[in-house]
């Protein structure tokens, strides 16, 4: 199952308990204090790590907590720190301190970690205590308690490219022919109800990562369809890939209106979009009358200065093309 958002509990270790102990040897009369310290809790911390796509593994379970601090022992032995707990979340969180709250991390490269509660310190023995006036304290401090917090995790994906298309233009089958992704794909809408994520390979070292976002539909922006719950995984693909369904039929959106709403709904999520490199892939070129609904396209107002470049998904046709123009964009986005 994906899930992209979360409200997780996070608590440091609590620290150990300092111990009350005096020196008792056969020939040292006055032995005096001996307790040692406790030992510090552990921290918990959020890392990004690789092979994880979704929170989903973080669902269900109410509190997460790290290893308390060992208690203190006789003859100054100071307990030992409690073992730091590594929450893994994937790459491209967003951590906010509650939900609609600060920015105060964002986890975007494999290894980035953001401290989620501090551990609490070890109380002290008895043997801090001593003093030249007082040289038998019978006493002792316990451990601090751990920090307690609550977060909402938010997931963004991370993609070179982001495919953006109305229900059943065709986004799926063209990441699975451009990838070893294998996304659900039938001739209904929505199939897609998670994004996708895929690897594009031009050769042994050329390589970016492409991304299979749910269909758009009019209003997505305001929450219609499936909302704007996935427009946001488009705000990190440095590429927009807009699909059309370039063949022509009465029940089917005409690509020129089909590129209104989704430049539309890209604008009205957020103004900043407008702006990020985009392509037009027109898709399937393999079906009868494509042409027509091409030559539409290219006269399109709306489509003027973004490149179309003609494919059909299902018969891998026009693919290599549309590698090389993506990752052109790519690298023009990175200078």
């Amino acid at each position: 199952m994906f899930i992209d958002e979360l409200i997780i509990t996070v608590k440091g270790g609590d620290g150990g308990d300092g111990v009350v102990s005096f020196r008792r040897e056969k020939f040292v009369p006055r032995g005096g204090p001996d307790g040692g310290d406790g030992g510090k809790g552990g921290d918990v911390y959020f890392e990004a790590r690789s092979g994880i796509s979704t929170l989903f593994h973080l669902k269900g379970k109410n509190l997460f907590e790290a290893e308390r601090g060992k208690h203190g022992k006789g003859k100054k032995m100071t307990g030992a720190g409690g073992n730091d707990l590594i929450i893994p979340v994937p790459r491209g969180t967003v951590v906010r301190r509650r939900r609609g709250g600060k920015v105060i991390a964002e986890l975007n490269e494999y290894g980035d970690r953001f401290l989620a509660a501090r551990g609490g310190r070890g109380g002290r023995g008895n043997v801090r205590f001593a003093t030249p006036t007082h040289r038998a304290p019978r006493y002792a401090e316990r451990g601090a308690k751990g920090q307690v917090r609550e977060y909402y995790l938010e997931l963004r994906l991370i993609a070179d490219v982001g495919l953006v298309g109305l229900p059943n233009a065709g986004k799926s089958t063209l990441l699975s022919s451009l990838t070893r992704a294998r996304p659900k794909i039938a001739s209904y809408p929505f199939t897609t109800l998670s994004p996708n994520l895929g690897v594009v390979w031009l050769d042994s070292v050329k390589n970016f990562v492409i991304a299979d976002l749910p269909g758009l539909v009019e209003d997505a922006s305001k929450g219609v369809g499936l909302g704007e719950g996935f427009l946001k995984h488009i705000e990190r693909a440095g590429v927009i890939c807009l699909v059309v369904d370039i063949a022509p039929g009465d029940e089917e959106v005409k690509p020129v209106r089909a590129v209104e709403i989704l430049l539309g709904e890209l604008e009205r999520y957020r103004s900043n979009l407008s702006k990020r490199a985009k392509i037009i892939a027109a898709n399937k070129m393999d079906l009868p009358d494509s042409g027509n609904g091409l030559m539409q396209l290219k006269g399109c107002e709306l489509a003027e200065g973004i490149d179309i470049v003609p494919i059909s998904a299902l018969k891998r046709e026009g693919l290599d093309n549309l590698k090389n123009r993506m990752y052109n964009y790519i690298l023009d986005e990175g200078t």
